[in-house]
């Protein structure tokens, strides 16, 4: 775990890739496509984020949509067939309360959320006690999510000189992983669903890097790959112990006379192949997509242990 914030958190900006636990989605990395308010209203995906939104908070029936966006294809004239898409709504005057959402559009998951100036400005968010920050973050989630007595909560504060900044992980027990992560800074909440794990796997470890003793399951996510261990022809011990004598993934590839190149090759496509079903989208896709996360991988082979690690 990482108490280092990365500038810019918290604003309307995809939560998960600067999380400390999760793999960075590769839809921040892509061109959006803008959507106007009329189209959002009459997409199946937006309609039904929309009525989520709306259902946890009435209130929200009142906002202006003032920024709406997606990835896919423009099959027609919603520009359905979207891989993700991205609502901004506002109250109207356009200095009160906001709410910023990203929806799946393959499987209408809300991925993440920022909910902004929902306290008033002479007591803002940050300035309340722990107990009512971890209230206000249970009731969002409890209200958007659902299920929330099923989780333990961790609360800490990060290491930001910038501002006081709060990062709150919920994991449901067993896990090992959190499944909500979520960043409170200034006057705003922001959830990322980052997935958690249910039950460990013996073909996984933990902690191929590590920071302060802590692991890093940015790194983890991208190295425990069963395609990797094959093309290594180590064990997920044996390749985590080969880091930690100061190697980079790709020094352990180049001693197995594998080239940086296919260790990429085979990473990129198991991310790809995780966040975006092969029979939902064309070849030439996912070999852009591939392309896409290419730097992402190359930060994570050429990292080495106990330094701080680019995401």
């Amino acid at each position: 775990m990482k108490k280092r914030l990365i500038g810019g958190l918290v604003a309307a900006a995809i939560l998960i890739p600067t999380a400390a636990f999760a793999a960075p989605p590769l839809i921040e990395m892509l061109t959006r496509k803008p959507m106007t308010a009329e189209q959002v209203k009459v997409d199946e995906v937006g309609k039904a984020t929309l009525e989520k939104l709306y259902s946890a908070f009435p209130e929200t029936k009142s906002f202006e949509i003032i920024d709406a966006s997606y990835l896919g294809d423009s099959t027609n004239s919603t520009g359905t067939k979207t891989i993700q898409q991205s609502i901004v709504l506002q109250e109207k005057g356009g200095t009160g309360k906001k709410v910023t959402l990203h929806t799946n559009g393959i499987t209408g998951e809300i991925q993440d959320l920022t909910q902004e100036n929902w306290e008033p400005k002479e007591k803002p968010l940050i300035t309340l006690s722990d107990q009512q920050i971890k209230a206000k973050v249970n009731s969002l989630i409890d209200k958007m999510y659902g299920n929330i007595k099923e989780y333990e909560v961790a609360m800490e504060q990060m290491e930001n000189s910038d501002q006081k900044t709060f990062m709150l992980n919920y994991t449901k027990k067993g896990s090992k992983t959190p499944f909500y992560q979520v960043f409170v800074q200034g006057n705003s909440i922001s959830v990322g669903v980052v997935g958690g794990e249910t039950t460990p796997s013996i073909n996984k470890v933990e902690g191929y890097f590590s920071k302060n003793g802590k692991p890093d399951y940015f790194a983890d996510d991208f190295l425990n790959d069963e395609k990797l261990f094959s093309l290594l022809k180590m064990s997920p011990t044996d390749l985590k112990q080969e880091l930690a004598k100061d190697k980079s993934v790709v020094e352990v590839a180049a001693s197995k006379n594998v080239s940086k190149q296919q260790v990429i090759d085979v990473i990129a496509k198991t991310q790809v192949e995780k966040q975006f079903p092969a029979e939902e989208n064309s070849k030439p896709f996912m070999e852009q997509m591939m392309k896409e996360i290419e730097p992402k991988v190359v930060y994570v082979i050429e990292h080495k242990n106990e330094t701080t690690l680019k995401k």
